[in-house]
């Protein structure tokens, strides 16, 4: 993943469209990243379309310093987008897909990655 990355980085290689666009390293952090409570906040945002973090922690009762931690590390995946100024939280896909290799990885030897891909209903 990182050679692949230095690569893109360096014009060495292009990304191809149908390519994820975030990567995690382990099982672990992808679930974290969608645990149940991440994917109902996720839809509370779609349902309620809060304008504001101020509105979203009195919709969902959570401390507002806990819900930007949590939507920023959710940008960071390209999961959410924050707009600017009031911290307005917008989900950017309708869902995503896990591409988790087994048996290749493991004879292979080497690092497992796993790779998210998000959509917006559209199929390549």
């Amino acid at each position: 993943m990182k050679a692949r990355t230095m690569a893109v980085a360096h014009g060495e290689r292009c990304v191809r469209p149908d390519e994820p666009k975030v990567w995690f390293t382990s099982t672990e952090s992808f679930a974290k990243v969608l645990s149940a409570g991440h994917r109902d906040l996720l839809r509370v945002i779609v349902e309620q379309t809060p304008g504001s973090l101020d509105e979203l922690a009195k919709i969902t009762g959570k401390a507002k310093s806990n819900l930007s931690r949590t939507l920023r590390t959710m940008a960071g995946y390209g999961l959410v987008r924050l707009k600017r100024g009031r911290i307005t939280p917008k989900v950017t896909h309708d869902r995503v897909e896990l591409d988790l290799p087994l048996a290749d990885s493991l004879a292979r030897g080497g690092l497992r990655h796993y790779r998210l891909a998000a959509s917006n209903g559209r199929r390549a």
